[in-house]
């Protein structure tokens, strides 16, 4: 009976050492890529660090997709080389810019660049632009004008066609810090881009998901947060014309980073701001880009028709004043 009783006790010492919660430590890595600056929490029960792979990560992803590298594949590929086989990082942000082309009836467009660097937005040269140049520049655009051949090199209708993946790139360079984390086996994890953002799990040092801002469009200087909201295996990525503009020095004209692919000018409207969130982080970058230069009724017109996606825009209507959308999942995720 005794001998019972000891094996019990044991049983139950064991068990309750086993059901100790381990501590959570936070490992973060933080620094500037991309011409913007990051930050990346993983958390786990040991100390880790993962600088030397997530530099890697984004060491591939700008060899491959920077318009700001001259021997990039991609500015090799503007330069006109035709017989460069492209990685599989490359195709993978080739056929996501066509499906989402697609969607926006043209209004997401990555051979936009040659009109980007005219307009004085990209690594090229700014030109004076007027409708007669515009038009001319426009026979250099269109996702249509492109394709990945069999052998994986890259066919363009005519060889001034300029990609520019600058408004999906950051997105897909989160992606794959993100696959980085899985592959590591962390299981919560924030990846943070520029202020685009892949969560995955929880924060469970706070035991509750990850909070995360929204940017006010309507701040003028220091930054201020419109709302927060609680991401749970989600990616989100904003877009707006309230921070990123030039001002020709001569006319004082404000010239928004928006450029419209349709009309090839630059692209004023009551959109003010757009955040998406979706599964991945290159798909709500490249819709948040889309329906900055789409109409307003457009863009939730795709929304809504799209159960994986949910939005947030800020617009201003006839009267001027501040109007806000939101779908009915994007409401739910809202911080009380």
């Amino acid at each position: 009976m005794r001998t019972k009783y000891l094996l019990f006790s044991l049983y139950c010492l064991l068990l309750s050492c086993n059901t100790v919660k381990k501590e959570t430590i936070r490992n973060q890595a933080t620094g500037g890529v991309f011409g913007t600056t990051y930050s990346i929490i993983y958390l786990a029960d040991t100390t880790l660090d993962y600088q030397q792979e997530i530099d890697s990560v984004f060491r591939v992803v700008n060899q491959s997709l920077s318009t700001y590298i001259p021997d990039s594949d991609i500015s090799k590929i503007n330069q006109g080389d035709a017989t460069l086989a492209v990685d599989h990082m490359f195709q993978h942000v080739f056929e996501l810019s066509n499906e989402i082309y697609e969607r926006s009836n043209g209004y997401f467009d990555p051979t936009v660049g040659i009109l980007v660097n005219a307009w004085g937005f990209g690594p090229g040269e700014q030109v004076a632009m007027d409708s007669a140049k515009v038009d001319s520049l426009l026979n250099f655009v269109g996702f249509d004008k492109v394709k990945i051949t069999p052998n994986n090199t890259v066919f363009k209708e005519n060889a001034n066609i300029y990609f520019d993946f600058n408004a999906i790139a950051k997105g897909y360079a989160i992606d794959r810090v993100g696959v980085l984390m899985d592959k590591k086996g962390i299981e919560n994890y924030l990846i943070e881009i520029g202020g685009e953002l892949l969560a995955k799990g929880r924060n469970i040092q706070k035991e509750k998901p990850w909070a995360v801002g929204i940017d006010n469009p309507e701040s003028e200087g220091q930054r201020e947060l419109k709302l927060i909201i609680n991401l749970t295996d989600r990616a989100l990525a904003s877009s707006g014309n309230y921070r990123k503009y030039r001002v020709d020095e001569e006319t004082g004209e404000k010239y928004v980073h928006t450029i419209d692919p349709i009309t090839g000018f630059t692209r004023n409207s009551n959109t003010l701001g757009v955040t998406i969130l979706a599964n991945d982080c290159a798909t709500a970058d490249g819709y948040a880009t889309a329906f900055m230069a789409m109409d307003l009724e457009a863009a939730k017109k795709i929304i809504l028709a799209d159960c994986s996606m949910d939005a947030y825009i800020i617009y201003a209507d006839d009267q001027g004043g501040i109007q806000e959308f939101l779908t009915e999942g994007f409401k739910q995720v809202i911080s009380q």
